[in-house]
């Protein structure tokens, strides 16, 4: 749960162009949980001010079919003012900040958003923040930067750049640390963890991202960040749980249960003690079950 008393269900987070209304039209139907309306990387700079100018219909098309809508606006400073003041608005969920640099970035961004809620009639607190950690330097403080705001709900590694800055391959081996890093600052801070252990620029299933999906799902990410549309549909397989993992979970949360009713301190399933964290891991698993069924 965020520090809102949101958790959104996002397993899947799908970047879309702004300005590219080809795009946009179709984004609705691809089965992401989210999507995020690009201004920064996938915006050239001659573009960023036509992206502006069609935002709110993106948002607006988007929205109006139920999808969660993040706007990822640019670092530099004069454009993510100019891209502020037209992303944050009705039916957008949450602002993704790119390129963070530390608490005191997202203390800036967070009080730039105050003001235009106000501006515009949006209830205080209406946007959540999603920050890209993409730099070794941010990961080192990922959980003050997680802790800036109480708009936060949680962060996403950079795979990409990260790697780019480490000066290594985006491989599970090279990623496998960081992502674990990251995942720790987020469950510190109650916040959702976003990221694959392994390079995002590949979609098919022969290249071996179904297998990373399944990868993040089991290192304890929450969702992952897709750049392409193919991604989406192995994503949310790989969020979702197995019919023998429902199953044995039901099976823990069941046998504690009956445990606590007859105060039994000790129980075991399938041959395995229970206790509490199996138990809690269990109770999450259903949940989030129920959730994306719905």
């Amino acid at each position: 749960m965020s520090k809102l008393g949101y958790a959104p269900l996002w397993r899947s987070l799908l970047f879309v162009p702004a300005h590219e209304e080809r795009f946009i039209e179709k984004a609705h139907a691809r089965g992401a949980d989210a999507v995020i309306l690009d201004l920064e990387d996938s915006v050239s700079a001659s573009a960023k001010e036509i992206a502006r100018e069609k935002l709110r219909s993106c948002i607006g098309k988007i929205s109006a079919h139920g999808v969660s809508v993040i706007v990822r606006v640019n670092r530099d400073l004069a454009n993510c003012v100019a891209d502020l003041g037209v992303a944050v608005s009705y039916g957008v969920d949450a602002i993704m900040v790119p390129k963070v640099r530390g608490p005191d970035h997202i203390a800036l961004v967070d009080e730039f958003i105050t003001e235009r809620e106000r501006q515009i009639g949006l209830a205080p607190q209406s946007v959540s923040l999603l920050n890209l950690i993409e730099t070794p330097a941010a990961l080192s403080i990922a959980g003050q930067i997680g802790a800036a705001s109480p708009r936060v709900i949680g962060l996403a590694l950079g795979t990409e750049d990260f790697s780019a800055e480490c000066g290594f391959e985006p491989t599970y081996e090279n990623l496998f640390g960081p992502c674990h890093q990251l995942i720790l600052a987020c469950r510190a801070q109650s916040l959702q963890a976003f990221g694959l252990p392994g390079t995002i620029a590949r979609y098919d299933s022969s290249a071996g991202f179904d297998d990373l999906a399944i990868r993040s799902r089991k290192m304890g990410f929450d969702g992952v960040l897709c750049v392409h549309p193919n991604q989406v549909a192995a994503v949310n397989s790989a969020f979702r749980p197995t019919p023998t993992e429902l199953g044995q979970a039901a099976r823990v949360v069941a046998a504690f249960e009956e445990a606590e009713a007859s105060d039994r301190g000790a129980v075991s399933v399938d041959g395995a003690m229970i206790d509490l964290p199996i138990v809690k891991r269990a109770r999450a698993l259903l949940a989030n079950s129920q959730k994306t069924a719905a």
